[in-house]
């Protein structure tokens, strides 16, 4: 049970993750971060190794590229540098990953990064309604750090958005479920 704050809490953590880091290394394995952090360690310590990784891919394209990490970020634009053949897909009012470690901020710096680049808005939705477009869009609108667009649909208004809150998450699912019947 962790009740310290401050210093102490944080030598506790820097001394579990250096046990855990060891015990990764003694039985000669690594975690999911280290299938890219390991890659990119070595791209950057071995020159040779990456050039030969350029040379197999000519072209690289990275879907929800709103949701990378830093590792991911980082062996993207090593392995794109040389060709500069980099296609990205993405929408900075939708990343979800934070929780995993990844940075909207990679892709709002993107035209930074590589500043010969075409950047092409995909600003018609075809899924949703005008109403929840209209929704979205004052809401996105009160992001700081945001690359701005307009959305717009070809669909009607539609319904009316109907807002339902919940204490629990089981009267969630009957009142989803109500409503279905």
């Amino acid at each position: 049970e962790l009740k310290e704050t401050g210093d102490h809490v944080d030598e506790l953590v820097a001394t579990v993750f250096d046990r855990y880091e060891s015990a990764l290394l003694k039985n000669n394995a690594f975690d999911f971060d280290d299938l890219l952090e390991k890659v990119v360690r070595i791209f950057t310590r071995f020159p040779d190794v990456l050039k030969k990784h350029r040379a197999r891919y000519d072209h690289i394209l990275v879907d929800e590229y709103q949701d990378v990490n830093t590792s991911q970020y980082r062996l993207v634009n090593l392995l794109a540098a040389e060709h500069k053949n980099l296609s990205v897909v993405g929408d900075d009012a939708q990343s979800i990953y934070a929780f995993r470690g990844s940075d909207f901020r990679n892709f709002l710096r993107f035209d930074r990064d590589w500043p010969e680049a075409t950047i092409i808005k995909l600003e018609e939705n075809y899924r949703s309604t005008g109403n929840i477009l209209a929704a979205a869009t004052q809401i996105i609108k009160n992001n700081k750090q945001q690359r701005p667009k307009i959305l717009w649909t070809k669909k009607e208004n539609g319904e009316l958005i109907k807002i339902s809150g919940f204490a629990e998450a089981d009267d969630e699912a009957y009142h989803i479920i109500s409503q279905i019947i």
